[in-house]
């Protein structure tokens, strides 16, 4: 019987084995040294803010991988020997494969700061860091975070709920600029700081000073200010945890290299997920996608091919939500930090300064290529549909109404949106 072996139980290396299994009576294996049972890493910041219990983060009964026949090792693999087909793990043990599926997600940045390793300076990806926050956060009385995307902003909202004081050192003249316009990004600042969080934009970390006990007492920003914390978060940004495989004769760049069958350069190896890096380009989609619908994609085409009908990975269009302490996020298509040549940008602001919709549509064709959404609740199906048909602008614009899951939003915002579109960009056109 064919052996398959996943190293990784997020929702890349579950959603592979639930679907083989659905399909198939091959031997999987899946391993992982994180924590023995599959839970929503999304949940973990629910779980810290009381919302929600660890064991709620667990879709799947305990006794769910017994029943469907999926063996689960609590272990770290150290070594990956590809030519021998054998993986050796964390206790010196070693395990053979017929097939290998890398789907080991990312690991937290870190950039060589003095201090960066010591007590009470964590990241927040995995289980650990939870239990991290949970052991340092009673005895904290400021906390420091260092990158501004959106596991910063999800940690500072994690912190505040516990009403510990947070700096939020971000290097951007402003939050997230790098994606985000400049209006979304001012009216983020300025949602931060009704948040009481202490956010220093252009500002980086040079160093985290340590107490006589090895535990944060202070880090040290390049304005040379000294500010005094036993917390520590580095959210900025991660990498796809790789470095397992430098002897393996796995090709790799940031992450394992695949192709759009998501094989690696060794025959029958195969990775997914974050970790995972396309080497063929997919539309204008990165290389590699820290994104949990991605990945669950790609465990779902994986599974196709592995069970006898090769299937490419095909993501679709773009598309991701997040949340902005009060704000809810949610992006369609391309939409650029800045109009890119041949593109306009379309960009209203609610007078309340927390709802806004930005297009951005082809100068000429005016075929709409995306759109932000910030407050506003956008149905996923109508702008999937009006990407593929490749609508254009005005027609997007006359049927906001259909778009939005709160018609009467925009029963009450509809002219004015429509008027300023019309005031900027001469020759709406209905359809």
């Amino acid at each position: 019987m064919e052996h398959i072996v996943i190293i990784g139980n997020g929702i890349s290396g579950v959603t592979l084995a639930r679907h083989i299994r659905k399909q198939s009576d091959s031997k999987i294996t899946i391993i992982s040294s994180e924590t023995e049972f599959f839970f929503s890493r999304t949940a973990l910041m629910y779980v810290f803010m009381g919302h929600m219990k660890f064991e709620h983060t667990q879709p799947y009964e305990n006794d769910f991988w017994k029943k469907n026949n999926i063996n689960l090792i609590h272990k770290r693999v150290t070594e990956v020997l590809a030519k021998e087909k054998s993986l050796l793990l964390g206790d010196n043990s070693s395990i053979s494969f017929d097939k290998l599926v890398i789907a080991t997600g990312s690991t937290p940045n870190k950039f060589g700061w003095p201090g960066q390793d010591l007590q009470g300076v964590t990241g927040l990806y995995d289980k650990q860091d939870l239990e991290a926050l949970e052991k340092w956060a009673p005895t904290t009385k400021r906390a420091v975070i260092v990158g501004g995307g959106l596991i910063g902003i999800e940690l500072a909202e994690m912190l505040r709920s516990r009403n510990i004081p947070v700096t939020f050192l971000v290097r951007e003249k402003s939050f997230w600029s790098g994606v985000l316009p400049f209006g979304e990004s001012q009216m983020i600042n300025r949602h931060i700081l009704e948040h009481h969080i202490d956010l220093r934009l252009e500002t980086n970390l040079v160093e985290i000073l340590s107490d006589e006990n090895g535990h944060v007492k202070a880090i040290i920003t390049d304005k040379n200010e000294t500010i005094e914390c036993e917390l520590v978060g580095l959210t900025a940004g991660v990498s796809p945890n790789v470095s397992f495989l430098k002897n393996s004769g796995i090709e790799l760049g940031r992450g394992v290299k695949v192709n759009r069958f998501l094989e690696t350069n060794i025959k029958g190896i195969y990775a997914i997920g974050d970790c995972a890096e396309q080497h063929e380009g997919i539309d204008l989609r990165r290389p590699i996608e820290a994104v949990w619908y991605t990945g669950r994609m790609m465990g779902e085409a994986l599974a196709q091919t592995l069970t006898g009908k090769p299937t490419q990975y095909n993501p679709g269009h773009w598309f991701n939500s997040a949340k902005f302490l009060d704000i809810e996020y949610q992006t369609y298509g391309w939409v650029w930090a800045q109009a890119q040549e041949n593109e306009n940008h379309f960009y209203w602001e609610h007078k309340d300064g927390k709802k806004a919709i930005r297009i951005s549509f082809h100068q000429e064709s005016r075929v709409f290529l995306g759109i932000n959404t910030f407050g506003i609740r956008m149905r996923h199906e109508f702008f999937d549909k009006v990407l593929t048909d490749k609508k254009t602008v005005d027609y997007v614009m006359h049927h906001l109404a259909e778009a939005n899951f709160d018609p009467e939003f925009f029963t009450n915002h509809d002219k004015e949106i429509q008027q300023q579109f019309t005031n900027e960009f001469i020759g709406l056109k209905t359809e």
